[in-house]
């Protein structure tokens, strides 16, 4: 992983490895989500302890964080599993995995668009609201 898909935490914060629960309480994603994004290969191999318990990373917390980023630009799984995929190929796939983020850019511009469209409106009737009203506008 580079730079770009990791987002680090500052080194006090971190452990040598974490329990799913840890994971869990660290990300805010339930136990089934965390084992779901390994079984359809979003998530690298998680190593496991003796016992068969997943020991998680820093690296996987870091992994972690940045598909919540992209979850939250709206990226469809398949195209964040491919996005996975591809990390795993190797460096040979940059430009790949950069044609991917370009087009989640672009999605979410156009989102940011459309919201600051909607945006506009709503303060269109709040300011219109406000006068019939006779109460303060946004």
């Amino acid at each position: 992983m580079s730079a770009i898909e990791s987002t680090p935490r500052p080194p006090a914060a971190r452990k040598d490895r974490y329990t799913i629960s840890e994971v869990s309480a660290l990300t805010g994603l339930s136990a089934h989500t965390l084992r779901w994004y390994e079984r359809i290969g979003l998530m690298p191999h998680v190593d496991r302890s003796h016992t068969g318990q997943r020991r998680f990373t820093g690296r996987d917390l870091d992994w972690l964080a940045f598909v919540g980023k992209l979850r939250l630009t709206g990226m469809p799984v398949a195209d964040m599993v491919r996005y996975a995929e591809l990390v795993r190929e190797g460096e040979h796939t940059h430009a790949e995995r950069r044609a991917l983020l370009e087009a989640t850019r672009r999605d979410v511009l156009s989102r940011i668009s459309e919201l600051r469209s909607t945006l506009a409106v709503l303060d269109l009737k709040i300011d219109h609201y406000g006068t019939i009203c006779g109460g303060p506008s946004s």
